[in-house]
């Protein structure tokens, strides 16, 4: 058992390497983040990967509770495809408008016919494909 103040260390830590929400580069150029954490050679543990999808998961069901409230009233399957969107796209989901009109009015051919007639359905090829056959079908591709 280690006999060092952990607290103390992680405030010199903290000092002495930093304390960074985003990724950056650091003084001999590998990609780090958090207090120090050199991301080029050591990368995440699943732990933490596990961590920050949980809490990017509760962002995205908070970001669409707040602008698409709505998408609580559709059926599990179907609230997938709008949690896997908004998790992609954050906001620029609302820039589908085709789509998110016809998602709420339920008419989900329309819905699925606006998801790829985009360019993100360009972009992430056959995610969009499997998203707006579950769209359309409710039930999972």
């Amino acid at each position: 058992m280690a006999t060092y103040d952990a607290a103390a260390l992680k405030a010199e830590l903290s000092r002495d390497e930093g304390r960074r929400a985003r990724i950056y580069t650091d003084t001999i150029g590998k990609v780090s983040g958090g207090i120090g954490r050199n991301l080029t050679d050591c990368g995440f543990h699943d732990d933490e990967i596990d961590l920050m999808y949980q809490n990017d998961v509760e962002t995205t069901e908070s970001w669409l509770d707040l602008n698409l409230p709505w998408w609580r009233r559709l059926d599990p399957v179907r609230q997938r495809v709008m949690m896997n969107m908004a998790f992609n796209l954050q906001s620029r989901l609302l820039g589908f408008r085709g789509f998110l009109a016809a998602a709420q009015s339920g008419d989900y051919q329309k819905a699925s016919a606006e998801m790829l007639d985009s360019l993100w359905a360009r972009q992430v090829g056959s995610r969009a494909t499997r998203l707006a056959d579950m769209m359309e079908k409710g039930e999972t591709a």
